[in-house]
């Protein structure tokens, strides 16, 4: 089905009909759905999902596409994106801007010259990681180096808990801002109010809109001297070019694997180049499934499933699944 703008005045913001949603991922498989709606700002999303909750569709959020795996061909209801949320500020008196639904909200002040009077950013859910790396390196703020390399939004960062088995993206988070579709409530919290673990923001349904992270002042040459290097190890040990979804499962408990990483655990077995139609496991890190050519989300799936099996059949650890997957509408984001 092709993709046409709305002409309806009902939805709050631009909307798609019939939106292919597979070039919107990073492993570019996906299906149709019967909405796409793009918001500019925070409270255009709230109003999305309000509209949606009104029209009884059912809403998922679409960040960057990277840690998703879309099966089905068609999909109904509504599928936010945060594209155009690609916004980034240095703020100063938050606590002086009020809620952020209101229009006077605490996401575009001007922060004081010297960035060590106040090392914070102002995030809205679609900013990219990487650009977070780079305003972070250039400010001389230490904190997100850590991410080079790694794609996707920050609203997926935070439902995700983006980052390394040591390290977090809720590490460097002062507060959030999160909408509960059920009920429209928007509500503020600091990090201390959440329980963010290995791999998960613990969202709980709630979809973010912004956050504040935290960082340390640092030499601008250093910290980008270590961003470069994290990205030059990271395409030297994953398929970082190729089409994939990312870290397909996350790393088990070091006790049960002899410090095995999934990764290892599936390269250990010979299972590298293994391929289910045009889903292949990749032959440089064994933790990711590539699309090869014009796979299907049905055949990256199965050959999820297959690895999973064979490592439980000879090693009797269960992988835990990092990669999202949309088999039915029920909320998320990524």
């Amino acid at each position: 089905m092709e993709s046409v703008k709305s002409c309806s005045s009902d939805w709050p913001c631009a909307a798609l009909s019939s939106a292919d949603l597979g070039p919107r991922t990073t492993l570019k498989v996906g299906g149709v759905v019967e909405w796409l709606v793009e918001p500019k700002s925070p409270e255009e999303l709230v109003a999305a999902v309000a509209h949606a909750r009104e029209a009884e569709l059912e809403v998922r959020v679409l960040g960057g596409g990277a840690n998703l795996l879309i099966v089905p061909e068609e999909l109904p209801g509504c599928v936010i994106s945060t594209e155009l949320l690609n916004r980034t500020f240095r703020p100063t008196d938050l606590e002086a801007g009020g809620e952020l639904e209101g229009s006077d909200a605490p996401l575009s002040r001007v922060a004081p010259e010297v960035v060590s009077d106040d090392p914070r950013l102002v995030l809205w859910a679609g900013a990219r990681l990487q650009g977070l790396v780079r305003t972070a390196y250039q400010l001389g703020l230490r904190g997100a180096e850590l991410l080079s390399g790694v794609p996707g939004h920050v609203g997926g960062a935070l439902a995700m808990n983006a980052g390394s088995r040591d390290w977090g993206f809720w590490d460097q988070v002062e507060r959030v801002w999160l909408l509960d579709p059920a009920t429209g409530e928007v509500s503020e919290r600091a990090r201390e109010e959440c329980s963010p673990t290995y791999r998960n923001g613990h969202l709980e349904g709630k979809i973010a809109l912004a956050c504040v992270l935290r960082f340390e002042p640092d030499d601008k040459a250093v910290l980008k001297a270590e961003a470069d290097e994290y990205l030059r190890a990271k395409c030297a040990a994953q398929p970082v070019t190729e089409r994939s979804a990312g870290c397909v499962w996350k790393n088990p408990d070091p006790e049960l694997s002899d410090g095995r990483g999934a990764g290892k655990l599936v390269d250990d077995l010979g299972l590298t180049g293994l391929r289910r139609g045009d889903a292949m496991v990749s032959p440089q890190h064994g933790n990711f499934v590539l699309n090869a050519g014009g796979a299907t989300g049905g055949e990256v799936l199965g050959l999820i499933e297959e690895v999973e099996a064979r490592v439980r059949e000879a090693t009797g650890i269960e992988l835990a699944r990092e990669v999202c997957l949309w088999e039915s509408m029920n909320g998320g984001e990524e």
